[in-house]
């Protein structure tokens, strides 16, 4: 049977050391927020994580979901700790106070999701498609749709998921066929079919809310005729409480390679009665919000699947004991030493060690990020970190679900033939972790976004911004002697990372193809970077802690050594990925489609 244990210290140490956030705590959310406050709501989070969530993991991955008739019933206990997570108010902690949210900083919420995650990434995905209807819904709704759904969703007792797929059409939504007829009320009548529908239809709520993508009968064709729409399980009635069934149903259930607690449904409307949110045919304006809320998530998923198979890995490689030290015994009262000893080991479980700190850092400094775009009363500030966010959710989904999955097949390869048994539950992960690349937009969908729409976005200002900050931060640090061996590799990276820009810049123009061919080694020539920014601050910040001699040494000379690793072992990838990115398009796109395929 897998473990877990909640890296709360490793967070309490990136939000409080590395981050500073005390230093926020003029901006409302943060004032709410103080030392004491966060470390609670950690060690509580912790709990209901290890003691409540993480043992149904497995045992709702091999019961699944029932379907009858349109209706699903969750695993054994899973409505059970639905009911414990909505009655400690999780739903509402990030939720603006005005719908009966807590208010608490974004950062915070980032660190709690990913503690939910890695405890049950299955059940997790219930709130957390809520938690993207509320935020389209908070941004493009009316006032009575807000007041109407929003303190639900804030609530729990309505959930909430998102209708973007067609079982003709995937990434291409301008090939949908789903229409929406207008009525004299103002609702619409909503008929087609929706796929691939996380948490569609399940037994843990009283409501469950869809925003469904549709397109007005006579509007115009293609993406730009495209509308977003409120269209509940059941009509609210006068009292604002579930009424009369609405016409839609769960047609069948998928069955799926992982998360198998997690209801992924065919969604039937037979004109349906729906409300139109935000303009008509501006519906991805709208989506995108809940998407890209949805897409930094899913990259928290990649990293909490990353997470529990390390730590289930690791646990594994200290106790196992098979063959002798290629430097000489180091366990001599046992018959062999344990495997933790050999260096291919060590190798998988550094690289996931220096992965799995790195990108939680990476996360939770987006989540500030986002917390500065919404709260500081500078617009010059709030700009710039929107600028920052947009530029790297993309890599956060993509990167960071990618390595993911990597890090969870090197756990499991730590466990050797016990890490294909599903008892030991490392195959539970891999198969968990695997969704994270595809949904939300592929993740060669992520690259396309970041090489085509995010770096030249305004100009590049973005992206310029970025590069200003990294040189200035390298720059404030020369001479410094206890970097000395971080610095050089890491100002290698920052410098392939300007080269695959400007080389983008010069020949994804004249060539698309290009742009297309360059964009995953970009996008993870890019997240290495990112990572190796991390690692810098929270090496600095070990340092520091060090010197001043209070706290755990131990804990703080893991992180310098775990931050050497990175550079020296995972940093001086970011080579071969500028190597292959330009190296251009000609080598993908020479051999003809008939050249694919069985040989003749």
């Amino acid at each position: 049977m897998p473990s877990y244990k909640a890296p709360v210290r490793d967070m309490q140490f990136v939000l409080h050391d590395v981050l500073g956030i005390a230093r926020y705590a003029n901006l409302s959310g943060f004032s709410e927020a103080g030392a004491d406050v966060v470390d609670a709501v950690l060690e509580e989070g912790a709990k209901i994580a290890e003691r409540v969530l993480q043992p149904l993991n497995q045992p709702g991955d091999q019961e699944g979901c029932h379907f009858d008739n349109g209706t699903v019933t969750t695993p054994k206990g899973f409505r059970e700790a639905y009911r414990t997570f909505v009655e400690g108010g999780w739903p509402s902690l990030t939720a603006d106070p005005d719908y009966g949210g807590q208010g608490m900083p974004f950062v915070l919420g980032f660190a709690v999701n990913e503690m939910m995650s890695a405890a049950n990434m299955a059940f997790s995905m219930y709130p957390g498609l809520s938690h993207g209807a509320y935020e389209a819904i908070h941004q493009h709704g009316t006032e009575e749709q807000k007041k109407l759904y929003l303190p639900h969703l804030v609530a729990g007792d309505w959930t909430g998921t998102m209708n973007l797929t067609e079982p003709h059409c995937g990434t291409d939504l301008g090939l949908m066929r789903t229409k929406a007829e207008p009525q004299a009320d103002g609702s619409y009548r909503i008929t087609g079919t929706k796929i691939f529908i996380s948490a569609g239809e399940h037994d843990l709520s009283d409501n469950i809310i869809h925003l469904v993508l549709a397109r007005i009968v006579g509007g115009p064709a293609g993406i730009k005729g495209v509308s977003l729409f409120i269209v509940p399980k059941f009509i609210p009635d006068a009292e604002g409480k579930p009424g009369a069934r609405n016409s839609l149903a769960a047609g069948s259930i998928e069955h799926k390679m992982g998360i198998c607690a997690n209801a992924t449904c065919v969604m039937n409307y037979d004109g349906a009665t729906g409300w139109l949110i935000g303009e008509e045919h501006k519906g991805m304006r709208a989506m995108f919000t809940m998407m890209n809320a949805a897409r930094l998530g899913v990259g928290i998923q990649g990293l909490a699947q990353a997470e529990a198979a390390y730590q289930n890995g690791a646990a594994y490689a200290k106790d196992r004991i098979q063959g002798r030290s290629l430097s000489g015994t180091k366990a001599p009262d046992k018959a062999a030493d344990p495997i933790i000893v050999h260096p291919d080991v060590r190798r998988m479980l550094m690289t996931a060690k220096a992965f799995t700190e790195g990108a939680r850092a990476l996360a939770l400094w987006t989540g500030l990020r986002i917390d500065l775009a919404h709260r500081d009363p500078d617009t010059g500030i709030r700009e710039a970190n929107e600028d920052v966010v947009a530029l790297v959710t993309p890599v956060v989904k993509g990167f960071l679900t990618d390595k993911g999955f990597e890090v969870a097949v090197m756990a499991q390869q730590c466990l050797g033939g016990h890490g294909y048994i599903k008892e030991w539950g490392l195959e539970q992960f891999v198969r968990d972790a695997r969704i994270a690349q595809i949904y939300e937009g592929t993740n060669g969908v992520q690259a396309l976004d970041l090489v085509g729409r995010k770096l030249p976005a305004n100009g590049g200002r973005a992206v310029m911004a970025l590069f200003g900050e990294l040189h200035k931060h390298i720059a404030e640090r020369e001479g410094n002697a206890d970097l000395a061996p971080l610095l050089p590799p890491f100002k290698a990276g920052v410098d392939r990372l300007q080269q695959g820009t400007m080389w983008l810049m010069q020949n994804g123009l004249s060539n698309p193809e290009n742009a297309g061919a360059a964009s995953t080694d970009y996008l993870h020539l890019f997240g290495l970077v990112a990572l190796g920014y991390m690692w810098l601050q929270m090496a600095e910040t070990a340092q520091a802690k060090l010197k001043e001699g209070t706290g755990d040494a131990a804990f703080y000379e893991a992180k310098l050594v775990t931050a050497r690793f990175f550079m020296e072992r995972m940093l001086p990838d970011t080579a071969a990925h500028l190597a292959k990115l330009e190296s251009g398009a000609a080598n993908l796109m020479a051999l003809g489609e008939d050249q694919f395929g069985a040989a003749a």
